[in-house]
């Protein structure tokens, strides 16, 4: 691992930890100038392509997903690190469906599904363009389905 701060070759590892989703943290030292850094490692495992509605295929892009999450979660009380945990759940669900091909279709079921856990504004948001609500009835409606839903899981307090 090449030192970020006077480019040598070498380092040792300090401390290694690991999280739930396969992701590596090392943290290091530079055997030439002695400062420490972390590094993050995760492995690449294979992403299916991705069919979109004209038909069309492209490679799956995290990056493409996050920044969809994130402008939906734009100025919401949503952490940063919801929003990773929910990109790599995604792709950690779309890795293990072992697929050449998944619809986008599967994609944004996912995505709408995790923001609907995470944020009921954030999930309007995404809504209005995935689920093609179109006029205000519509979204009106899924409004009324989400406070319907919270009122049954809360037993019918009201958290809106």
């Amino acid at each position: 691992m090449r030192c970020p701060y006077c480019q040598g070759e070498d380092s040792k590892v300090l401390d290694t930890s690991h999280d739930n989703r396969g992701i590596v943290r090392r943290r290091r030292e530079c055997t030439t100038c002695h400062q420490r850094f972390t590094t993050v490692e995760r492995p690449l495992l294979a992403t299916p392509l991705i069919i979109k509605k004209d038909g069309s295929r492209e490679e799956f892009d995290r990056e493409k997903l996050l920044r969809g999450i994130r402008i939906a979660c734009a100025k919401r009380p949503v952490p940063a690190s919801a929003i990773e945990r929910l990109v790599g759940e995604i792709e950690s669900s779309l890795q293990r469906m072992g697929r050449a091909e998944v619809s986008s279709r599967v994609i944004g079921d996912m995505v709408i599904n995790g923001l609907k856990e995470l944020d009921h504004i954030a999930y309007i948001r995404y809504g209005i363009v995935y689920l093609q609500l179109d006029d205000l009835r519509a979204i009106r409606n899924e409004i009324d389905r989400l406070l319907k839903d919270e009122e049954t899981s809360n037993g019918n307090k009201r958290t809106i």
